[in-house]
């Protein structure tokens, strides 16, 4: 058993209050006996519990993350960011990975109990409007990442833009037949980027609208996936060669690497047989060089948790939102199209 106040109070010939005034920094002690109490304490290698000391202050040191998918490349990265700050603040992290719908609602109401934790961070889910309700009520520091609410400090990526970025970039090679290859229907960042993608073929009349493609089945990961994009390539790929789309705009990189190994499948690569320009820009992107719009998830992570210890600090700040236009990353994966289509 570790070293007590207790143990202090005998050895220093003091009371055990004298010593919690002593290690909780109160002004009644005097300086001498301060002095004595610190020494023998130092002397005795004490180490304060930490339960202890949280209890005192009302203060948990612990954040509250919830996110879908923690085993997704993104949130892996957005997680790093998230993690080294918490360390630089000697904070714990209590995650929530949520799978299902049904979870969120659980994991939310955790979160509004007393002590559960000093602050959450939210990310790629959006927050029901009663629960919005709850903790303006309760005045609970609250950041949101990957999604906007005017009531909360919101940090997002652009995603129409990103995707009208990506998408005009094809246009720039000289693609006429242009694709959209995304996840499942219902997700935000899905119509979201097609918005983006949309907006981009119409605005060059003589380009073809190859086809925004699904999964056709509701997939994990709400369709960002490899396995996704492995299966909706593979789709594509059975369209007759004249119809068939000379470039693909990817709504993600892990969607991309199962498109393209579907591609490999088929005796086909990028960009010669066919060009790909992704989304996210995680590590793994530049190992397959992948032409992709770059998010920057980490820093993301980073800042988002930093606003969150300045509200904790002070609750009274306006929520503040920062919007992230993301960066076209050019590699090996788009280039001018084929002379004539392949026929595998």
């Amino acid at each position: 058993m570790g070293v007590t106040i207790y143990d202090i109070a005998r050895e220093a010939h003091v009371g055990v209050g004298t010593v919690s005034r002593v290690l909780n920094n109160h002004p009644s002690v005097s300086d001498s006996t301060r002095k004595h109490v610190l020494e023998v304490a130092s002397r005795l290698e004490y180490q304060p519990n930490a339960s202890a000391q949280r209890l005192a202050r009302r203060k948990s040191r612990t954040i509250t993350a919830i996110m879908p998918y923690i085993t997704n490349y993104f949130f892996v990265e957005l997680l790093g960011g998230i993690q080294d700050t918490l360390f630089e603040h000697d904070y714990d992290l209590l995650l929530y990975g949520v799978n299902h719908p049904r979870q969120i609602e659980v994991y939310l109401q955790r979160s509004l109990r007393a002590g559960h934790s000093d602050g959450m961070l939210i990310a790629s889910i959006d927050l029901p409007i009663d629960y919005t309700q709850k903790y303006l009520k309760k005045n609970f520091p609250i950041i949101l990442l990957d999604r906007f609410n005017e009531h909360f400090d919101s940090y997002f990526v652009e995603n129409i833009a990103g995707a009208r970025n990506a998408t005009e970039y094809l246009l720039s090679l000289g693609h006429e037949r242009i694709a959209m290859l995304t996840g499942n229907r219902d997700t935000a960042p899905s119509r979201e980027r097609a918005e983006g993608y949309l907006e981009a073929v119409a605005a060059h009349p003589a380009v073809t609208n190859a086809g925004i493609f699904h999964p056709v089945h509701e997939s994990k990961n709400d369709g960002y996936s490899k396995d996704a994009g492995y299966e909706v390539m593979k789709e594509m790929l059975r369209l007759p060669a004249a119809q068939r789309p000379t470039a693909v705009f990817v709504t993600s990189d892990i969607q991309a690497f199962g498109a393209m190994h579907a591609l490999k499948e088929s005796g086909m690569n990028c960009p010669e047989h066919m060009s790909l320009v992704s989304f996210d820009d995680i590590e793994l992107a530049h190992y397959y060089g992948l032409t992709t719009m770059h998010q920057p998830i980490r820093r993301l992570g980073v800042l988002a948790t930093e606003r969150l210890f300045a509200r904790m600090d002070d609750p009274t700040l306006d929520p503040q939102h920062r919007r992230f236009t993301p960066e076209l990353i050019i590699r090996q994966t788009a280039g001018p199209p084929p002379m004539r289509p392949i026929n595998t």
